[in-house]
C-alpha cells in the first residue's frame, strides 16, 4: 500500500504553490483580484482567534470564473499547542465540459484547524435548468485524507478516533419543483481505503417533498436512511437526534468546544441538526454523551413531517422594504419517527417518535447560484416523546437548533 503519510508534505506544498502562482499568472494576462477580509472567531482552546481571509477571483466573473481562491490563516491568542491554523480552497473550472449554469470543476482543499486536518481533491459537476438557479443537480466525487490530531477541541472525545482516514467520497444533490411543490434529494457515501484504521463504507440518503396546501399552509415531509459497516469510524456513525460528528466540522459554531458555551450543550437544549433528527430524544442522547458513552447506530431510518401555519410576525417582516426579502420567521407543528435498521444485535428495533411545535428564524442572503447562505436558528418544543426514559411522555421540552433539516 502507498505510504500516504510520506507523500502528504510534498503534495501539500505543491497544492499551496499552485494556489499562489496560478492567480499571479492570471493577473498578468486578464487581471486578478485578491480581497483581504479581517476575521475574528472564538473557541475555548484558541481563545480569540484572529486572522485574515483572502478571496481571489477574475474581475467581472461574479464568483463563477477561473482560478477561484478562498483561503485564510489564523492565530490563537491563547497560544495553544497548535496556535496557527489555516484553510485553503482553490477551484478551477473545466471549460470543455462547462456551460452557463452547468459548470464542471476541480477543487483542491487543504485545512489545518481546531485539532483537525483534511487534504483532498474533488471533481464537481452541476446541471442547471435554464436560468433557474434553484433547479439543479450537483454531483461530486473525490479523494481526501483526514486526521483528528488534537482532542482538546472536543467536548465529547468519544465521538472520534485519532487515526488517519483515506476516503473516497461521492455526493449527489437534486432539487426541482413538481406539481405538489419543491423537492430535494441528497445522497452521500464514503469509503475508507484502510491504513491504520480498518476499511469501512457508509452512506446516507435524504428525500424531502413539500406540498403547498394553500397560501397559508404548507406540509413538508422528509425521509432519511443511513447505514454503515460495523468497522466504521465513530465520527461517521449515526445518532438519533444529532448530526454525525464528522459534519460538526462544517460549521464554525460547532467545530470546536467553547464557541457555544459547553454548559448549554451539556444541558441537552442545543441540537446540531442533521441525520435522523428525532429532536425529542436530544436530552437522552446528550445524557449518554455526558456519561462518556456513545449513542451510536450503524443504521437508522426516520421520517420528519412539518406543517407550517400562518405567523403574523413573519407577515410583518415581509412588509419591511428590502430587509423583508431576507428575514423570515416560520411557525410549524412537527412529528418525527424513526428506528434502527437492526443490522447489529445491540441496536434497538423499536419505533421511536416525538411531536411538538416550533419556530424557525432565518436570515438568508443567497449566493451567486441562488443557494441559501446565512443564519438559521430554530426553537422546537417536543412536548410528546414515545419512549421518554425516566421522564413523562408529555412534558415541556426545549430544543434550540443550529441549522434546519427541513427548509420551509
Amino acid at each position: 500500500m502507498i505510504d500516504y503519510l510520506k507523500i502528504f508534505p510534498k503534495s501539500l506544498a505543491a497544492l499551496i504553490l499552485c494556489c499562489i502562482f496560478l492567480p499571479l499568472k492570471s493577473s498578468a494576462q486578464t487581471g486578478y483580484v485578491l480581497e483581504p477580509i479581517p476575521d475574528v472567531w472564538y473557541n475555548s482552546v484558541d481563545g480569540v482567534r484572529v486572522g485574515l481571509r483572502v478571496l481571489g477571483h477574475v474581475p467581472g466573473t461574479f464568483g463563477g470564473g477561473p482560478h477561484r481562491l478562498d483561503a485564510g490563516v489564523w492565530l490563537g491568542t491563547k497560544f495553544p499547542e497548535h496556535p496557527v491554523s489555516y484553510y485553503l480552497s482553490f477551484t478551477e473550472p473545466i471549460p470543455s465540459i462547462s456551460a452557463y449554469g452547468n459548470e464542471a470543476s476541480i477543487n483542491l482543499t487543504t485545512l489545518y484547524r481546531t485539532g483537525f486536518q483534511q487534504h483532498g481533491i474533488t471533481f464537481n459537476k452541476r446541471w442547471q435548468t435554464g436560468f433557474e438557479e434553484r433547479n439543479y443537480k450537483e454531483f461530486s466525487i473525490g479523494f481526501r485524507a483526514e486526521h483528528r490530531f488534537d482532542e482538546d477541541y472536543l467536548l465529547y472525545p468519544q465521538l472520534w478516533q485519532d487515526n488517519w482516514l483515506f476516503l473516497i467520497g461521492a455526493d449527489l444533490d437534486i432539487t426541482h419543483e413538481n406539481k405538489a411543490g419543491r423537492y430535494y434529494l441528497s445522497f452521500r457515501t464514503d469509503l475508507n481505503l484502510g491504513g491504520a484504521y480498518e476499511e469501512f463504507i457508509r452512506a446516507e440518503v435524504s428525500v424531502q417533498q413539500e406540498w403547498i396546501l394553500s397560501d397559508d399552509f404548507t406540509l413538508t415531509g422528509r425521509f432519511f436512511a443511513g447505514a454503515a459497516s460495523n468497522q466504521t469510524a465513530p465520527e461517521y456513525l449515526f445518532m438519533r437526534s444529532l448530526e454525525t460528528a464528522r459534519y460538526w466540522m462544517n460549521s464554525g459554531l460547532t467545530r470546536a468546544r467553547g464557541t457555544i458555551p459547553p454548559a448549554w450543550i451539556e444541558a441537552g437544549v442545543i441540537q446540531v441538526t442533521g441525520g435522523p433528527n428525532l429532536r425529542g430524544y436530544l436530552n437522552q442522547d446528550i445524557e449518554v454523551l455526558n456519561n462518556s458513552a456513545r449513542p451510536f447506530f450503524t443504521s437508522f431510518t426516520a421520517f420528519n413531517v412539518q406543517l407550517e401555519y400562518p405567523n403574523p410576525l413573519d407577515d410583518a417582516f415581509n412588509g419591511i422594504s428590502v430587509i423583508g426579502e431576507f428575514i423570515n420567521l416560520h411557525s410549524y407543528l412537527f412529528l418525527d419517527a424513526g428506528t434502527s435498521l437492526g443490522f447489529t444485535a445491540s441496536e434497538v428495533d423499536e419505533l421511536l417518535a416525538d411531536a411538538g411545535a416550533g419556530f424557525k428564524f432565518s436570515i438568508n442572503i443567497p449566493d451567486n447560484l441562488g443557494k441559501p447562505r446565512g443564519l438559521i436558528i430554530r426553537y422546537d418544543i417536543p412536548f410528546w416523546v414515545s419512549h421518554p426514559g425516566d421522564e413523562e411522555s408529555f412534558k415541556f421540552r426545549s430544543v434550540i437548533a443550529i441549522g434546519a433539516v427541513i427548509s420551509l
